[in-house]
This record gives structure tokens, C-alpha cells and sequence, in this order.
């Protein structure tokens, strides 16, 4: 009999957990903050600091326009990129906005919502040394020189794409930049938006020979597993947003302009 007690009190206590757990989600919670907070890393033009050390950037719209809908305030808590998933799953955040690509290694840790941006991995070549190419496979050529980022998936890809192409790899994105529209190197394969915005400012002196990226990759909201109805809100939001075309305009004014750097001391 008290075998038959114990198991009964064990199985009431599971029912009340389970039920208690039920009612009580992240998005009840959010709202009953009255405050969403927003994990996010300083990458351009996602996300960067004006000249006033104001967050600005894609994924700064992108949220408070989320919290606004949600009928909340956003606060932002900035992080390291390898500091940002262990922090959304210690509870320091309630989601994830910084441009974060979607892989299938961060989604067995996390959650994601559908993807509402779109980017990748591209290059820039300088126009003097490639203008008698006639193809991108021209750029596969022991004689060509191809520059990257140290120790990134750019330096990686290069390798990978051009292999008989020789490797100029630099330590800064300044480096590579300065490169490439000196004539120093042919090509810089970097992520973008940094090829389209080289072209944009040294466009008598750079091109962009490829429509599409070399690598795309997609980005989304990230959540703790286990955040279903946050998800489910997130993902109608994303769908409402994209039929509206708000999302498009503000990826636009971020990715295929420059209007926005009077705002900032130093984009290189």
C-alpha cells in the first residue's frame, strides 16, 4: 500500500508539473516582462555601434520591430559570437538576433525559426587584372592570386573553389581590402555584404563577376528547445512581415546601400 501511495503522489506531482509548465511559455513570459531580450554580436551591418555607442543595424530593426509587435521593449545584451547560444541556454537571453546562420551542429542545441535573410560567401576581382578573363574558372590559374581573411570560412572556400590558385591570406579584412583594389592580388572572396559594398565604393576599381554566392547561407531567430509557441510566433511573424515587404526594405537599406555609414565612425 505505501508502495501503491508513493506511486500516486509521484504520477499527482508529474500531472501538476507538466501542467504547470504548459501554461507558462516564453512568449506569456516576454509579455509579462514587458521586455524581450535580444542576444547579439557586433558584426556589420547586421549589428554595430553609431557614433553615439547606439546599437544600430539589420538585425537592430529587425528586433525592435519583433518586440513592437509583441507589445514589448527590446534589450539588447551584446556577446561574443561563441558566447551567444551557451548564453541563450543559460536563460541570460530569450532569443537570438544577430544574423545567425542556420547549420544542422547549432541546431541540435537550439532552436530556429524559419529564415527571414539570405547571404553567403562571395568575391570582389579587380578590374585591371581580370579584364581578359572570360569566366570565373579563369580565376582557378596557378598564375592568379586570390587573397582571404586568416583562419575563416573565406580562406577555407578559397581554397576549396580555387585550388590551383595561389593563396594570399591577410590578417585584417583592411588588409585584403586594400589588396584587392590596389591590384596586389586578383580576387577577395569574403562574406558578403563586404564584396558589394568594395564594389560600391572602388567601382572603377573592383568588380563583382558573380550573380550568385559562392556559398549562401540563411539566417533566423534562434530559441531555447522546447520554446514552441515563441517559434509558432515567430514564424507567422516572419511570413506577415515578408508579405508586407517589410523585411525587404529594411534588408535593402542595410545590404545594398551605404547610406546608412554616415552613422558609424569607422566601416571599413
Amino acid at each position: 500500500m505505501k508502495f501503491l501511495k508513493a506511486l500516486f503522489l509521484l504520477l499527482l506531482s508529474l500531472t501538476f508539473s507538466s501542467a504547470a509548465t504548459a501554461g507558462s511559455n516564453l512568449l506569456d513570459s516576454i509579455q509579462k516582462a514587458g521586455e524581450i531580450r535580444v542576444g547579439v554580436s557586433i558584426m556589420p551591418p547586421w549589428v554595430m555601434l553609431n557614433k553615439k555607442g547606439e546599437l544600430i543595424g539589420f538585425e537592430i530593426d529587425i528586433a525592435r520591430q519583433l518586440a513592437k509587435d509583441i507589445g514589448v521593449k527590446a534589450v539588447f545584451r551584446q556577446y561574443q559570437w561563441k558566447q551567444m547560444i551557451p548564453a541563450l541556454q543559460k536563460g541570460e537571453i530569450d532569443i537570438i538576433a544577430s544574423g545567425l546562420s542556420i547549420t544542422p551542429q547549432r541546431a541540435l542545441k537550439i532552436n530556429y525559426s524559419m529564415p527571414y535573410s539570405s547571404s553567403g560567401y562571395s568575391l570582389v576581382t579587380n578590374l585591371k587584372l581580370t579584364r581578359d578573363f572570360n569566366s570565373i574558372k579563369d580565376l582557378n590559374n596557378e598564375k592568379v592570386y586570390i587573397t582571404a581573411v586568416k583562419g575563416t570560412v573565406s580562406a577555407s572556400l578559397a581554397r576549396k573553389v580555387f585550388p590551383k590558385a595561389r593563396l594570399d591570406i591577410r590578417k585584417t579584412e583592411r588588409d585584403a581590402s586594400s589588396a584587392v583594389i590596389n591590384g596586389v592580388v586578383h580576387a577577395f572572396v569574403a562574406p558578403s555584404p563586404i564584396p558589394e559594398f568594395i564594389s560600391l565604393k572602388h567601382s572603377d576599381a573592383v568588380d563583382l563577376p558573380l550573380k550568385n554566392p559562392l556559398l549562401t547561407t540563411k539566417e533566423a531567430f534562434a530559441v531555447n528547445k522546447g520554446d514552441q509557441d515563441m517559434l509558432n510566433f515567430l514564424n507567422a511573424w516572419i511570413i506577415a512581415h515578408e508579405a508586407d515587404e517589410w523585411i525587404k526594405s529594411v534588408h535593402e537599406y542595410w545590404f545594398n546601400s551605404l547610406k546608412w555609414q554616415r552613422q558609424v565612425a569607422d566601416v571599413h
